[in-house]
């Protein structure tokens, strides 16, 4: 009886051992043999799942995407229902990826987004990512705002800001302590806006 083959398993595998070459070499020192090597299958296996490395890149980009993505979700479905100003600050941070544990997922998103200022294709992927992240932001603000302030505007500024803490505080612009009082900062400042006059 043939072998059965988890493709989809295959796929994952195959895409977190893009990750953490890219995490330590940059997308550039991504090579097929390299990948083939860290993930433990043929070059052969490879490139059965994959026809070009752009193809690979991609299926990185979504799988690294989809690990914040997945924290996100089971940080707002644990423990006791939050409110929806606490739920955005949740995301915000998780998206900042601050903390030392995320500090590779930080590198890693960081080399994609560099990579896709001449990559069309992962430009395209990573507007996805960030109009996904942009909607739910949106849903927050304006569930917790209640109309008192431009929730896509807020959410913008919100996600952009968290992502610009990302860069600064993997080049040692910013602590992370630093990143975290600017976002809780502007989170206060965004809810003071909220509050009625008088």
């Amino acid at each position: 009886m043939p072998k059965q083959v988890d493709h989809e398993g295959r796929r994952r595998r195959i895409a977190e051992a893009v990750c953490l070459l890219v995490d330590e070499h940059g997308l550039e020192g991504v090579t097929l043999r390299d990948v083939a090597t860290r993930a433990e299958v043929s070059m052969g296996a490879v490139q059965r799942c994959f026809r070009t490395k752009e193809e690979m890149l991609l299926s990185a980009l979504t799988h690294i995407g989809e690990r914040v993505a997945e924290r996100v979700r089971s940080r707002l479905t644990a423990g006791p229902a939050q409110s929806a100003a606490s739920e955005l600050g949740l995301v915000a941070g998780e998206v900042a990826l601050l903390r030392e544990e995320h500090r590779a997922e930080a590198r890693i998103w960081l080399a994609f987004v560099a990579g896709a200022a001449v990559n069309p294709a992962l430009a395209a992927s990573l507007r996805g990512s960030y109009a996904a992240l942009e909607e739910l932001m949106v849903r927050l603000v304006d569930e917790a705002a209640g109309g008192a302030v431009t929730a896509r505007t807020e959410a913008r500024t919100l996600l952009a800001l968290a992502d610009g803490l990302t860069a600064h505080v993997l080049v040692g612009h910013r602590t992370v302590a630093e990143a975290e009082e600017i976002l809780h900062a502007h989170l206060a400042g965004l809810w003071e806006r909220c509050r009625p006059a008088g």
